[in-house]
């Protein structure tokens, strides 16, 4: 029998480990976002019926075609929904009490997923203005944005 595998109380047990062995390809798209951020942009996809989405996608989810163009958005936008965590987890993406939020960019029709931190996040609403605050080095990824705060803050 193998060393990894253990008989007790007439259980047989071996370790397992799932893994998934892929790289993926970001693509012309997310790749162009994601170089974005690393330069301190925010890039939304123009659809060719006209509203941009952000974060962008490959395609235009409601009728399929492919996106028109990228167009730079505002790094300001609303908060448009949030559900404020007082006491982080391990797992949560902030040690410090935050929102998860969506937040819908100037210039974009749709609202991204991030995080916002306040100095007391009580003061957050529905409809109030809310700007990105970029990670000192950034990357290429989702979290070159480290969070957004609330613009009578900045």
């Amino acid at each position: 029998m193998s060393e990894q595998v253990h008989v007790e109380d007439g259980l047989l047990t071996a370790p397992f480990l799932l893994e998934y062995r892929y790289k993926r390809t970001v693509g012309p798209i997310i790749g162009a976002f994601l170089t974005g951020l690393r330069d301190g942009k925010i890039l939304g996809a123009k659809t060719v019926r006209g509203p941009v989405i952000c974060p962008p996608q490959e395609y235009d989810p409601v009728t399929g075609e492919d996106i028109a163009e990228l167009v730079e958005v505002g790094r300001s936008g609303v908060l448009n929904a949030f559900a404020i965590v007082q006491h982080p987890l391990p797992s949560h993406p902030k040690r410090v009490p935050f929102a998860f939020a969506l937040v819908q960019l100037d210039g974009a029709d749709t609202a991204m997923t991030h995080v916002v931190i306040a100095e007391d996040l009580g003061v957050l609403k529905r409809g109030m203005r809310v700007q990105a605050v970029f990670a000192e080095e950034r990357v290429g990824f989702i979290t070159d944005i480290d969070h957004f705060r609330p613009e009578t803050e900045g």
